[in-house]
């Protein structure tokens, strides 16, 4: 490889530079002063260059500098030749950028070391990939006072090698303590454990939540020099939240080391108080459901058979109050709208919780909200609480409904109050919205009635971070429901004092923190750019095997961009705009007597071959990119939006334009 002069002469500067900065040639002075005293006394013969260069390394000088000069490949070029020769194991197609982490000397961290894992017997028979071979992975993905982190890929082994470190600061989201260094025993009240999620990704790119894990960092306030070494068993989620699915190594230490470490006793009596505390405060609360719902029970026997959730079962089996799902979360900057948000939300996947055997029964598991992120995919009642603790971030008075829809399938959506008493549903899996106007049961049969354009059909309970609500109007109907929630006789309240004792904030509860939202890592460009270049493959070959030849248009697959921004703006705000300008540039770009046809569909994911197998199904899709005619020429454009946790709308169209034969 040769480079340009001027190229040449940058790269000498640079080194010239390190090695002064390093003072390289003292150190070479050195060297040689201490090199012929040693070994040319006795001979006075010639020192060779070799001699110098082999006294060099044998004194580590030429390592030290090869590791100072640090060459940093271009990033894209990385990515492109990534995409068609990928690594040993795994296509990271996120190319890791190491930032340096400036320490401040004056705070308090904790270093958390994962040191491998061991026990995965899942993995047991799993072979050694092949180089070249793409393989399944796991993640390890973590959150603790205000802080994500994200392990590197890992090949899924039986022992996996993770070998990561996260330095967590304990201070993070309380800045009023920042000015100060915190000691042992203000470090041993916070109770925020480091919650962990271990993520499995296939190799279509499919995530499964393995297990979710909440460790208790605090032992090492009283290990000796401020590192201990804990063997964490991780436990299966869902229906095989009592199987250990394997053990992780990990070592935690303390940046900088305490002055004074506390005993082991006064640490496990801080824990045990604690759990005592916790759960004295969940037994009163469930003293105080139960006989809240014996007098709900009370108002109408029916009642029985309504959907009124007060518990509901996390990914470790572990019953919480309703209320605790639901808190206000803002996004920084990452949303600004509350529509933005229920789009954001929609575009998350759409996936039940698996269950083991037939028999077509739902199997129940709202997840945390850090497993729902870190899977970009979960149940409605995950998609729901996402959405209702958004839009209380965004100052709106929101609740998640639970009840029914066709057929009397569960179901949950989000609604709003307006301060006109405006009521708004939000279905959260598709981002739509509907008003609702109740039906008066004692109108007049003339009268005309609003005909609800919604999808559900009963409701049981609403609720948010601070109340609760159990509908007891007679008909749990939701086209005859009224939403006045200050009339006890329609709804049934909860006590507000009793859901802030063990949710959050005031409760020192199981509760896990609400972690922040990540922006999007994904380039919607490139992105956009290589699944443009697989479908173009795809159409060609699947017209090859038709025995017609494809030609591509390229200016008509960019007159079809505007079309598509114009669809993922109406999904977002609800406000159509800009499809006058596309079809006067359709109607430029197609000659006379000859015919356009075009077909758009969205995806929530960005596997090409997937989709495309999804748009042959279509009848419509299949007919244009099976077109036969005279000057046949075909278009495909690809448009990629990314939002929040690298979740992404792909919008596709396919279009062809063709002279008409009759």
């Amino acid at each position: 490889m040769s480079l340009p002069p001027e190229k040449a002469s940058e790269l000498k500067q640079i080194i010239h530079q390190q090695l002064l900065k390093m003072d390289v040639h003292g150190r070479i002075r050195e060297v040689l002063a201490e090199t012929i005293r040693e070994e040319l006394a006795p001979e006075h013969q010639q020192l060779s260059t070799e001699d110098l260069i082999k006294a060099l390394r044998q004194r580590g000088i030429i390592d030290d500098v090869m590791k100072e000069l640090k060459f940093v490949s271009d990033v894209n070029e990385m990515e492109r030749t990534s995409a068609h020769k990928p690594s040993t194991h795994f296509v990271d197609r996120e190319p890791p950028v190491l930032k340096k982490t400036n320490i401040d000397p004056t705070r308090r961290y904790l270093y958390l070391q994962v040191l491998g894992g061991k026990a995965f017997l899942e993995h047991l028979q799993e072979p050694e990939p092949l180089p070249g071979q793409i393989c399944s992975t796991f993640t390890l993905c973590l959150h603790f006072r205000n802080q994500r982190f994200r392990s590197k890929p890992v090949p899924c082994a039986c022992e996996p090698d993770f070998q990561d470190g996260f330095l967590l600061e304990i201070h993070k989201d309380s800045l009023g303590d920042g000015s100060k260094m915190v000691d042992a025993t203000t470090m041993l009240s916070i109770c925020d454990p480091v919650h962990m999620v271990l993520i499995k990704t296939d190799t279509f790119g499919e995530t499964t939540l393995v297990a979710s894990y909440f460790l208790e960092w605090r032992s090492v306030l009283a290990a000796e020099n401020g590192i201990t070494n804990v063997a964490v068993e991780l436990l299966g989620v869902g229906t095989e939240s009592k199987v250990s699915v394997g053990v992780l190594n990990i070592r935690l230490e303390m940046y900088p080391q305490l002055n004074k470490t506390l005993s082991s006793e006064i640490t496990s009596t801080q824990f045990t108080l604690e759990r005592q505390k916790t759960a004295e405060k969940e037994r009163l609360f469930l003293v105080y459901a139960k006989q809240w719902w014996r007098e709900y029970l009370q108002i109408r026997p029916t009642h029985n058979a309504r959907l009124v959730k007060i518990f509901a079962q996390d990914e470790n089996g572990v019953n919480r109050p309703v209320c605790s799902y639901v808190r206000p979360l803002r996004a920084g900057r990452l949303l600004d709208t509350p529509r933005q948000a229920a789009r954001f939300v929609s575009v998350l996947g759409h996936e039940r919780a698996p269950v083991i055997g037939g028999g077509g029964g739902k199997q129940e598991q709202w997840c945390t909200l850090l497993a729902f992120l870190c899977r970009n995919k979960g149940d409605c009642e995950d998609h729901a609480n996402l959405l209702c603790s958004l839009l209380l971030g965004f100052g709106l008075e929101a609740f998640v409904c639970v009840g029914t829809k066709a057929k009397g399938v569960p179901h949950t959506w989000v609604m709003t109050c307006g301060s006109d008493e405006t009521i708004t549903f939000w279905e959260s899996l598709t981002g739509h919205r509907y008003l609702h106007r109740p039906i008066n049961p004692d109108d007049p049969p003339l009268a005309e009635q609003p005909k609800p354009l919604y999808p559900y059909r009963t409701v049981g309970c609403i609720f948010n971070h601070q109340k609760f609500f159990g509908n007891c109007q007679p008909s749990d109907a939701v086209d005859v429901c009224v939403f006045d929630l200050h009339d006890e006789s329609k709804w049934k309240p909860m006590s507000g004092e009793a859901i802030k004792s063990v949710c959050p904030p005031g409760a020192t509860s199981s509760v896990p923190p609400f972690p922040p939202l990540c922006a999007s890592t994904i380039d919607a460009a490139v992105t956009s750019n290589e699944i443009e270049l697989q479908l173009r493959i795809l159409v060609s070959e699947h017209r090859k095997d038709l025995g017609l030849s494809t030609v591509w248009d390229d200016q008509l697959s960019y007159l079809l961009s505007p079309a598509l921004a114009a669809y993922e703006l109406e999904r977002t705000t609800g406000v159509s705009a800009g499809n006058e300008e596309f079809q006067d540039a359709v109607r430029r770009a197609v000659p006379d007597g000859h015919t356009f046809k075009g077909f758009p569909i969205h995806f929530v994911h960005r596997n090409a071959r997937r989709a495309f197998a999804t748009c042959l199904r279509s009848p419509f899709c299949e007919e244009i990119i099976g077109c036969r005619g005279d000057q046949v020429r075909l278009a495909v454009r690809v448009r990629v939006f990314t939002y929040p946790e690298s979740a992404c709308a792909v919008w596709i169209m396919f279009a062809c334009k063709y002279r008409s034969v009759l």
